[in-house]
C-alpha cells in the first residue's frame, strides 16, 4: 500500500510552489483547495515518515537480539521496546489508512441543520428549541458560526421548525451524522401523574451547495411575498418581507420572514433551495449505488430512528453503533464529540475493512 509515497515529496514541492504564486490567490476556489490538498499530504507525509523510522526501530531490535554476544540485560530492554514499537507500528499503519480512505466531497462544507417537530405536540416543539441549543453550543466549542436563516416559534417557547447554516472548518464531516429521527423521552412540564412521554423530532443534515455545483434556472421558480406573522399567526411587521420560493419541476417550497429585508429573506430562502434540490440529487445518485449506503453508519435516512433521550436517566442511546452514555445533562448542554466522535471511529473501521 506504500509503494507511491516516495511520490508524496515531489507532489508536496509542487504544492508549495502554486501556493507561492500570487495569482493563485486571485482564485479563491482554487487557492482554498490546494490549501486542504497540501495539509492533506503533509499529514500523510509526517505519518509516513513516522511509520519508516518505527520499521527501522523494529529492525535494529530484532538483529540486536539475534546477536549470542550481546548482553542479556539489553536484549531484555529490547524485547519490551519491540513491543511498544510494534503497537506503534500499528497505530500508524491505521492512521494512514484512514488519510487514505477515499474523501466525502461534502467534507468541508457549511452545513444547513434542519430541526422539525415530529409526534408529540407541545413537547416534540420544546425538544426542536432544546435540539437546536445543543448543536448551538457543540458549534460554539468548535468555532463555528450558526445563522438562523428560518424559524416557526410556538407560544410556549419551542419550535415548529428552525433552519440555520453553520459555517466553519469541517462543519459537514462532523455533522453528517446527525440526519434522522430524535426520540425523546421526559416527563412534561404539564403532566400531573409523573408520566413519561415519548416524542420525536427529525433532524435534517444538508451540505450548502454553491452555485457552480446547481445551477437553479430563475424561470423555474415562482416568488410569492407576504407579511411575517409571529405565534399565533399575529403580524410583526407592516411590510411584505417574507418570500416563498416555489421550484416549479418538483414543487418544493421554501419560505423565510425572519428577516426585516425581504431582499435578505430571498436570499435566505435560495440558499435553502439550493441545498434541498443539492440533497435531493445526491440522493437519487446514492440510490443507484446502494453499497455506498450500507458502508454509512446508518443510512442517515430521515425516517429512521437513530437516537433516543432519556431524561429520567440520565441516558442517551445512539441505536446504530449501540453507544449509550450516562452524561445526557453534558450532552445536552453542547458535549457532542463524546456522540460524534464514536460514530467517525465506526464509519471509518467499516470502510477499513473493505479495503483489507
Amino acid at each position: 500500500m506504500f509503494g507511491n509515497f516516495e511520490e508524496l515529496q515531489d507532489k508536496l514541492s509542487e504544492l508549495e510552489g502554486r501556493l507561492s504564486d500570487p495569482s493563485l490567490v486571485n482564485n479563491q476556489k482554487e487557492y482554498r483547495e490546494v490549501v486542504r490538498e497540501h495539509a492533506h499530504l503533509t499529514k500523510l507525509n509526517e505519518l509516513y515518515e513516522d511509520y519508516k523510522s518505527v520499521q527501522e526501530d523494529i529492525a535494529e531490535n530484532r538483529e540486536l537480539l539475534k546477536d549470542e554476544n550481546e548482553d542479556p540485560e539489553l536484549k531484555e530492554l529490547a524485547r519490551a521496546e519491540l513491543e511498544e514499537l510494534a503497537e506503534r507500528e500499528l497505530q500508524l499503519d491505521k492512521d494512514i489508512k484512514v488519510l487514505l480512505l477515499p474523501k466525502d466531497p461534502n467534507d468541508e462544507k457549511n452545513t444547513l441543520l434542519e430541526i422539525r417537530a415530529g409526534t408529540g405536540g407541545d413537547e416534540a416543539a420544546l425538544f426542536v428549541g432544546d435540539l437546536f441549543r445543543m448543536y448551538t453550543r457543540f458549534a460554539e466549542s468548535m468555532k463555528w458560526r450558526v445563522e438562523t436563516i428560518s424559524s416557526s416559534p410556538l407560544g410556549i417557547g419551542g419550535f415548529k421548525e428552525i433552519i440555520a447554516l453553520i459555517s466553519g472548518e469541517q462543519v459537514y464531516s462532523q455533522l453528517k451524522y446527525e440526519s434522522g429521527v430524535h426520540r425523546v423521552q421526559r416527563v412534561p412540564e404539564t403532566e400531573t401523574q409523573g408520566r413519561v412521554h415519548t416524542s420525536a423530532v427529525t433532524v435534517a443534515i444538508l451540505p450548502e451547495a454553491e452555485e457552480v455545483e446547481l445551477d437553479i434556472d430563475m424561470n423555474e421558480l415562482k416568488f410569492d411575498v407576504y407579511r411575517s406573522s409571529g405565534p399565533g399567526g399575529q403580524s410583526v411587521n407592516t411590510t411584505d418581507s417574507a418570500v416563498r420560493i416555489t421550484h416549479l419541476p418538483t414543487g418544493l417550497v421554501v419560505t423565510c420572514q425572519d428577516e426585516k429585508s425581504q431582499h435578505k429573506n430571498k436570499a435566505k430562502a435560495l440558499t435553502v433551495l439550493r441545498a434541498r434540490l443539492f440533497d435531493a440529487m445526491q440522493r437519487e445518485q446514492q440510490a443507484k449505488i446502494s453499497q455506498d449506503r450500507k458502508s454509512q453508519v446508518g443510512t442517515g435516512d430521515r425516517s429512521e430512528r437513530i437516537r433516543t433521550y432519556n431524561f429520567p436517566q440520565g441516558r442517551l442511546t445512539d441505536h446504530r453503533i449501540n453507544l449509550t452514555l450516562y452524561k445526557l445533562e453534558q450532552i445536552m448542554n453542547g458535549k457532542l464529540e463524546d456522540v460524534i466522535f464514536p460514530l467517525i471511529a465506526e464509519d471509518q473501521a467499516e470502510k477499513l475493512k473493505k479495503i483489507q
